[in-house]
């Protein structure tokens, strides 16, 4: 059969996506575009409404035109209602699920040969327990770049979040097995290891096993490669902050803290359900910069959550100014199925996008900043990989991204560089000797 494989959201998924089509092609399926697919399996996402309503009605229409569906994913967990009445034939397949990913390609293939096919001829799969992540063959989308998921779900109970009803307690996968997945992806020519999950920081607290020792057993993996470590919520760090501070400045570790406070007012926060003070949040900044001087950071923030009040909202400006992240994840509040926020009285719409655009032309302002100060910059490069248009894509030592136009060097080493100029998206360097 021909298949296409579409994938929403985050890493983890994309990672889940990598495995499923190694699955695919190893039964001797034949990866195509979605215009020719017999069978398009759809990765799913449902932390954000417009993501769903996009699926939802991707779900409907290929339905329509007779072309079979997979909804893998997220939405299969929490929405399965949804999808099934915008598509009764389309096979399930759960967050838990993706190394059954065979069972459900042979049901199609061979419909008289299931004897688990409801009525409508739709096999519907799910698993308790996660199988099949790491350790497994992958087709990835960038060969130079490994994800490895070092746990599903999570323990945090953020009243706005549907995922933790999605992927369920925080499982942390065996460290040897991590270690050992990182190790087959260094084999394979990868060079740069991203961390991901639904809280890095959170990883071993059920087996005994914390981040920074994981990333000390990673760092010693031979081979010249960069680890990403993935997001980190500011109140599971703190108990480990000495010790991950100490892990990082392994010189293979890229100074880059992804910290999402989603709102710099206590009172949000807490109505969120959130762990953290802003001042705690802070102090995890700031411990960070005052270690690694080229600190990258990043954050996610959530505009109108309920009960925001314009003071709340200048506050949360007010700290983007003070702390200056390179990127923020900006989100417009939706209200998500099972969550506790949907109990909530919503702001007036109008008033989340001013908000929203508001926030969006500060953090311009930042990133116009940073750009600036990046003129001139000498310093070592790490070569990622292709650049998409033309040369190489580098990453500094806090993951700022570098295209080189021009360059003989190959991804998986250094080279020294200059950067002379900015686009939006990345710095521009040239080779110095």
């Amino acid at each position: 059969m021909k298949v296409y494989v579409s994938t929403f959201g985050c890493s983890a998924n994309q990672a889940s996506a990598e495995v499923m089509m190694a699955t695919i092609r190893s039964l001797g399926h034949e990866l195509v575009s979605e215009k020719h697919a017999d069978v398009v399996v759809l990765n799913t996402c449902t932390v954000k409404y417009s993501t769903e309503q996009k699926i939802l009605h991707k779900i409907r229409e290929l339905g329509e035109k007779g072309i079979e569906v997979v909804v893998a994913g997220c939405m299969p967990e929490v929405q399965l209602e949804d999808i099934i009445r915008n598509n009764p034939d389309a096979h399930i397949l759960g967050v838990n699920s993706i190394s059954r990913i065979g069972e459900v390609l042979n049901s199609i293939a061979s419909p008289n040969l299931c004897s688990q096919t409801t009525s409508r001829q739709a096999l519907h799969v799910f698993s308790h327990e996660p199988e099949g992540f790491i350790n497994v063959p992958r087709l990835r989308f960038n060969s130079n770049i490994h994800i490895c998921q070092l746990s599903q779900g999570c323990n945090n109970a953020c009243s706005y979040c549907i995922v933790r009803f999605v992927r369920g307690p925080l499982r942390s996968f065996h460290p040897d097995s991590i270690v050992e997945d990182i190790r087959q992806g260094v084999a394979e020519g990868c060079r740069e290891i991203w961390l991901t999950s639904q809280d890095n920081a959170q990883y071993g607290i059920d087996i005994g096993l914390r981040l920074p020792q994981l990333l000390e057993r990673i760092c010693d993996i031979p081979g010249d490669f960069k680890v990403r470590v993935g997001m980190m919520n500011p109140f599971s760090v703190l108990p480990i902050l000495e010790e991950l501070l100490h892990a990082f400045e392994n010189d293979k570790i890229y100074k880059l803290v992804h910290l999402p406070v989603q709102s710099a007012s206590n009172d949000v926060l807490k109505r969120m359900n959130r762990f953290h003070s802003i001042e705690e949040a802070d102090l995890v900044i700031n411990s960070f910069r005052d270690r690694f001087d080229d600190l990258t950071l990043f954050t996610d923030i959530i505009v109108g959550f309920p009960g925001e009040n314009e003071a709340d909202f200048v506050t949360t400006l007010e700290w983007v100014k003070k702390q200056k992240p390179e990127k923020i994840n900006i989100s417009r509040y939706t209200p998500r199925p099972h969550t506790k926020a949907l109990e909530y009285r919503n702001i007036d719409s109008r008033i989340v996008v001013q908000r929203s655009n508001e926030l969006h032309a500060v953090c311009e302002e930042v990133k116009t900043g940073v750009r600036e100060n990046m003129m001139g910059w000498q310093g070592r490069v790490f070569i990622s990989k292709e650049a998409k248009v033309k040369g190489l894509m580098a990453r500094t030592a806090s993951y700022k991204p570098v295209v080189i136009p021009e360059s003989s060097a190959v991804p998986g080493s250094f080279c020294d560089v200059e950067i002379f100029d900015a686009t939006p998206g990345y710095f521009l360097g040239r080779v110095v000797i």
